[in-house]
């Protein structure tokens, strides 16, 4: 393995897709992705998943999923809370994206206080347990940005407070990069804590990014400033921010851990 070419300076997932990210110091990084990231997705009154780019409202909510004793809350930006056993329905047909999933739908109050929320009808739905809510299935269970990068686009936009990378959902930050180094390990593999990773392609990026982590309000002009100075770089997706990878070796992965490329 060629020498630490940085750290991970953060860990992040979603337990329901397109609600508040959670912070982890460690996880146990599985060919799937992390257990539990993106278990649960919302979808409107056709069934059809939505996600925080169409309802900013959604990233207000903060979920706290315990997978083992098979419960959930959400907790919503008035401070009440909606919590209990998660009991799901029969499987019925979602889509997601350009696919068709047979999710289930949660039981209970949790769809009703969504609703609420965010002024339209929804529905929350467990994702089937052979294909989670992360974007890009297995091809896509474990994300990267540098720290670097997140500077780089700072200091386009002339702003004098850091970028929030909770702004690009990624698993991974990695502190010790060079701006965008991580686009250079497409096609190749990467040691991170236990695992190990194959990047398959960029990250391009839409307007979610635009909005502010907490409260979902569009405060940032992430596509202008990124077309800026990526609009024409090689890239597997327009507008690259960050990289996606499969996981080769499930492991461990901590905050403090070592990143680095595997020779070839």
């Amino acid at each position: 393995m060629a020498g630490v070419a940085g750290i991970v300076a953060w860990i992040s997932v979603a337990p329901v897709k397109g609600l508040r990210l959670q912070e982890r110091d460690e996880v146990l990084l599985g060919e799937d992705g992390v257990p539990g990231d993106r278990a649960f997705f919302v979808v409107d009154g056709n069934g059809v998943m939505l996600s925080a780019t169409r309802l900013g409202p959604l990233v207000g909510v903060v979920p706290r999923h315990d997978a083992e004793a098979r419960t959930l809350a959400l907790r919503f930006p008035d401070g009440h809370e909606v919590a209990g056993a998660i009991e799901l329905g029969a499987p019925e047909p979602v889509r997601f994206y350009d696919s068709e999933l047979h999710g289930r739908a949660v039981l209970g109050a949790f769809s009703d206080a969504l609703s609420e929320h965010c002024g339209t009808r929804l529905r929350l739905i467990a994702a089937p347990p052979d294909r989670s809510g992360v974007d890009r299935g297995r091809d896509g269970a474990a994300t990267l940005l540098s720290v670097a990068s997140l500077e780089r686009l700072r200091a386009q936009a002339g702003e004098s407070a850091p970028v929030d990378p909770r702004r690009f959902r990624m698993t991974f930050g990695v502190d010790g990069l060079e701006a965008h180094e991580e686009d250079g390990w497409v096609d190749r593999s990467v040691r991170i804590g236990d695992a190990l990773l194959h990047v398959l392609g960029n990250v391009g990026r839409c307007a979610l990014t635009t909005r502010q982590p907490d409260t979902g309000v569009v405060d940032f002009k992430t596509l202008h400033h990124l077309k800026a100075y990526r609009g024409d770089v090689p890239t597997t997706e327009p507008l690259p921010f960050g990289v996606h990878a499969r996981v080769l070796q499930p492991g461990c992965v901590r905050v403090g851990d070592g990143v680095a490329l595997v020779r070839a």
